[in-house]
Order: structure tokens, then C-alpha cells, then sequence
């Protein structure tokens, strides 16, 4: 009857039909009192609370009703220890059963919470790669499209002659540069030559490809930097090198590459027009994401960013990252 009971419907039908063979049984002999237990157990595990405990209820009171035939009908204790058994063990499987469902719940809004959450993290990773990839377009193909428009400019304001010639092929060899950098992002957003040349050759070399009278200045023991601060490195000299030949207006410009014990410094210095930056303009499609973008770049190492800057009294970039020992020599 069970088994049917598993697979048929109403239960409550077949949860009637058990307790009723169950209480000729008890009833006509008393040691099937023992079956009580079970019965209640399959009553509360597969009806609805009401039916429960009036199965619970009926079981109870034919097992009251058999052991007190035992006892000749003279011991009351026979007649109502039974019922206060079973009205108490229904209780206790009552409470059981609302703790199971109370823990099937919290599960089911924890499981849900944690889908959420896992849904909001990959927005969040989507959002940066995003940030992370617009930073890099800026640095490699904007800047070097950039440069070579104003050198496309001057070279049409003073063509013909041998000094727009020299524009137009200095021109022409960043846009070399502009392409397989923008190569190297789609595949794989590595810089050319990272790993290949010294940490201060790589940026004195950045450097120059906007302002070619660059000097370069180190102090301290080079070593080692990790793969990421020298990415970083790079990135920050090409973003300033370019401002500084699109707006400074500078004559001399020095870069300085300091290693400390546990970290590495980076100055780049004009002598410029300089600027307020405090009213600097926001980013806009005409441009301003430089100095934001290498501020997020050093941040995200744990680093400190800092320009210092004031009309007619040129530019400092500054930036200080941790510098990670790896088994290369990068300096």
C-alpha cells in the first residue's frame, strides 16, 4: 500500500486506507502496536499537515485503544500513555519537518544569491577588460595617430621642401608602428620589445618616438620588475611623451627611472606651457582619457600617480609602483 501510495494520488486516500488495515490489525492483536511507528512516520513524510496529524492521531489512539484491552480494561496509563506519546512524537516530527523546510529555503535564496552574484562578477569582469582594452587602444593607436596628424599638418603648411619631406617620412614610420601595435592588442594586448630590451632602454625608446630629444636618467641598482609594472611603465611614458609633443611646447623633457628596495619610481619632466590640473577638461571624444587612463593603470597595481603642473612652469608625471622580482633581468 505504500508503494501505491508513492506512485497514485490522493495520498490522503491511501494514507487512510494504511492506518485503517493497520488499526483492524492492532486492534484485533496488540502486538502490531509496534507498526505505529512507522505508520506515523510515513504519514507526516507524505501528507499534508492536517492529514498528518489526523493520521498521526488515528495510529495514536488504536495503539491506546489495544494495549488497553491488554491490560483487561482496568489500567488507564495503557489507555492514555499511547495517545501522549504519539501527540508528542507528531509534534517533534511537526518541528523537524519546518526546520528541513526552513533549511530548503535558505538554500534555494543562498544558491540564487550566489547565481547573482557570479552574474554581477562577470558584468563587472566585463566591464573592465572593456575599460582595460579602450585604455590600451588609447595608448598605442590614438596616440600615434595623433602624432602623425600634426606632422601630416606642418608637413602641408611648409610643403614642398626637404623639411616636409622629413615630416612626412616620420609620419609615415609611426603609422608603421601604430599598426603593429594595434596587431599586438587585438592578439594579444602585449607591448613589442617589452621583454626584449632593458626596462630603461624600452622606455627611453617610447619616449623618443614622440619627443626625440628625450634624456634619461637612472638611479639606484636596476633589477628585476614584473612583466605587469614594466607594461604599466611603458604605457605611462607613451601617454605623457604624447601630450607632451601635442600641448607642451616644451625644450627639454627628462625622464628618470629610480629603483628603490622595494619598489620603482618614474618622472617625466617638461619644460613646458604646463596647465592647471584642477581645471583640466573631462574626458570628452576630442580627447582628456590620458591622464585618467594612466591613473588607473598604476592604481591597479597598488601604485601611487601623481601629476604636479601649473601654467608657464612645465609638468611632472609621477608614478611609484612595487617592483616584483622575476627570475628575467628586466632592468
Amino acid at each position: 500500500i505504500a508503494v501505491l501510495a508513492q506512485r497514485r494520488r490522493p495520498w490522503a486516500l491511501w494514507m487512510f486506507v494504511l492506518a485503517a488495515l493497520w488499526a483492524v490489525l492492532v486492534i484485533a492483536a496488540s502486538s502490531f502496536a509496534w507498526c505505529s511507528s512507522p505508520c506515523s512516520s510515513y504519514a507526516g513524510r507524505r501528507s499534508p499537515a492536517g492529514v498528518a496529524y489526523l493520521g498521526g492521531g488515528a495510529t495514536a489512539a488504536a495503539t491506546a485503544v489495544g494495549l488497553f484491552r491488554v491490560s483487561g480494561g482496568s489500567d488507564v496509563v495503557m489507555l492514555l500513555g499511547p495517545l501522549a506519546v504519539g501527540v508528542l512524537l507528531t509534534l517533534i516530527y511537526d518541528r523537524i519537518e519546518q526546520d528541513a523546510g526552513e533549511q530548503r529555503r535558505l538554500h534555494s535564496e543562498v544558491s540564487l544569491a550566489q547565481g547573482r552574484l557570479a552574474a554581477s562578477e562577470r558584468r563587472a569582469g566585463t566591464i573592465e577588460e572593456r575599460e582595460r582594452v579602450s585604455r590600451e587602444i588609447h595608448d598605442t593607436v590614438t596616440q600615434g595617430l595623433a602624432s602623425s596628424l600634426l606632422l601630416l599638418e606642418a608637413a602641408d603648411r611648409s610643403w614642398p621642401g626637404a623639411t616636409s619631406r622629413q615630416d612626412l617620412n616620420q609620419a609615415t614610420e609611426l603609422l608603421r608602428r601604430s599598426l603593429s601595435e594595434t596587431r599586438s592588442v587585438v592578439h594579444e594586448l602585449a607591448s613589442p620589445g617589452l621583454d626584449a630590451s632593458p626596462l630603461s632602454e624600452a622606455l627611453h625608446q617610447a619616449a623618443t618616438q614622440y619627443v626625440p630629444n628625450t634624456r634619461l636618467l637612472v638611479t639606484g641598482e636596476p633589477r628585476a620588475v614584473s612583466a605587469e609594472v614594466r607594461h604599466t611603465l611603458l604605457r605611462v611614458v607613451q601617454s605623457a611623451a604624447a601630450n607632451i609633443q601635442r600641448h607642451a611646447s616644451a625644450t627639454t623633457t627628462t625622464l628618470t627611472l629610480g629603483f628603490l628596495p622595494r619598489s620603482v619610481t618614474l618622472d617625466i619632466y617638461d619644460d613646458g606651457t604646463g596647465f592647471d590640473p584642477s581645471a583640466a577638461a573631462p574626458p570628452s571624444d576630442a580627447g582628456g582619457y590620458g591622464l585618467r587612463a594612466m591613473r588607473q593603470r598604476v592604481e591597479q597595481l597598488d601604485g601611487v600617480f601623481s601629476v604636479e603642473s601649473s601654467p608657464a612652469e612645465g609638468t611632472i608625471v609621477a608614478a611609484q609602483l612595487p617592483a616584483q622580482r622575476t627570475t628575467r633581468d628586466d632592468a
